[in-house]
């Protein structure tokens, strides 16, 4: 029952992190134009300067993290990032000056880099022939979080610009209560090993990590699998607005939907798959419906067949986690926290640069005067980005412990 109730805690503590992400989305415009005095142009600058001051902490610190929780174990990193989030959403609450409003980001951006020490715990407390499976519950609870975050947002904005940091930190601190009293330690003393502060900047971590025996190629594919996936993030919005003229509400409703599908893909399909294919070859395969779908989204000009789609493209979501399931078990139990530290940099990296290479991309084909209108040409590069990914996976000709 405790470890239930463990595991319970830890998928609310990654949709958490899920949610104080997006929850800020429908508030921003109005907030930062409050306290910049500036126009929406402006004001929207100074939003790609918070996110991509959120997305650099999570790279800096994913590895101090993970290493921190390689020592001192997962329970105190956890509950301690818990306490600071809430307390962080509080002075993001009360800010009078985008510069605090900059400040509560970076800290944002550590504590969710607690992503890493979740995954850890789930590699601590789980068989390598289970791990899969419970990737996909980690993955389905942030799908469920980027679906809740604008949601909760936008319904808590009809109190002001400042109540969805309010409801966030209520969340947070709740959870941190509940998380006191069910969590235990996962790590046992015989695992741990010392930190050392060389090791947990993101570049020595890379380079450990890099060593051990086909890592290296798989955090090369982490990377571009997460670098076309948030193709999706980046640009649907302008895309369905462009290309088949939907309003806010239609691009709302189709990415609330595709969240919807990954959520029960992750936490239905990814053992299953596991369990017929095996590891490998169910990242490979995902990865390959990733290819099709972004070209089928390149190319596809009636919105009804863009959302009547969306469960094939959501059924690429077993790539990850059985992506992640095979790093973990190549993986030495000492090292867990320092893996997922370094997959989560490699990750915010790709986020932070997605956005930028896909809403150029979207810019360079739909701009007055563009010699090719492409609108759907942002999902291509995602298409060739995906294939390479699977090109680099098959030439691994290793039998993985995980498949």
């Amino acid at each position: 029952m405790q470890s239930r109730l463990a595991l319970i805690f830890v998928l609310l503590t990654v949709t958490i992190d899920s949610i104080g992400i997006g929850i800020i989305f429908p508030v921003m415009p109005e907030l930062l134009e409050s306290v910049t005095g500036a126009n929406i142009s402006t004001a929207a600058l100074w939003g790609g300067v918070l996110g991509t001051a959120f997305a650099g902490m999570q790279f800096l610190f994913g590895p101090v993290i993970g290493n921190l929780s390689d020592r001192y174990g997962r329970r105190p990193v956890m509950l301690a990032a818990l306490a600071v989030m809430a307390f962080d959403y509080v002075i993001m609450a009360v800010a009078g000056s985008v510069w605090l409003l900059l400040v509560g980001r970076i800290v944002a951006g550590i504590c969710a880099a607690t992503y890493s020490t979740a995954n850890a715990y789930i590699a601590d407390i789980t068989p390598p022939a289970e791990r899969a499976r419970v990737f996909g519950y980690i993955g389905a609870a942030f799908g469920l979080g980027f679906i809740l975050g604008p949601l909760i947002g936008g319904f808590a904005a009809e109190f002001g610009p400042r109540a969805p940091f309010w409801v966030a930190s209520v969340t947070a601190a709740a959870n941190l209560v509940f998380g006191w009293f069910v969590l235990p330690e996962s790590l046992s003393a015989a695992n741990r090993r010392e930190f050392h502060l060389a090791r947990a900047n993101p570049f020595a971590s890379f380079r450990a990590i890099g060593k051990l025996p086909g890592m290296a190629r798989y955090l090369a594919i982490m990377f571009l699998y997460v670098l076309a996936f948030q193709s999706y993030g980046s640009v649907w919005s302008f895309y369905g607005t462009e290309r088949f003229g939907w309003d806010a509400w239609w691009n709302g409703l189709s990415l609330a939907a595709f969240g919807l599908a990954m959520v029960l893909v992750q936490s239905l399909g990814v053992a299953p798959s596991i369990k017929a294919w095996g590891a490998k070859r169910t990242t490979a395969y995902g990865m390959l419906v990733d290819v099709a779908s972004f070209g089928f989204y390149g190319f596809v000009t009636s919105g009804f067949w863009a959302l009547a789609f969306t469960p094939i493209s959501a059924a690429a979501g077993v790539a990850g986690p059985a992506l992640q399931a095979m790093m973990a078990n190549g993986t030495p139990e000492d090292q867990q926290g320092e893996l997922q530290g370094v997959v989560a940099s490699a990750s915010s990296v790709a986020m932070g640069l997605a956005p930028l290479v896909m809403t150029t991309i979207f810019w360079f084909f739909t701009r007055p005067g563009a010699a090719i209108y492409a609108p759907g040409a942002p999902f291509l590069l995602a298409a060739v980005l995906m294939a390479i990914c699977v090109a680099v996976l098959v030439a691994d000709k290793r039998a993985p412990r995980a498949a």
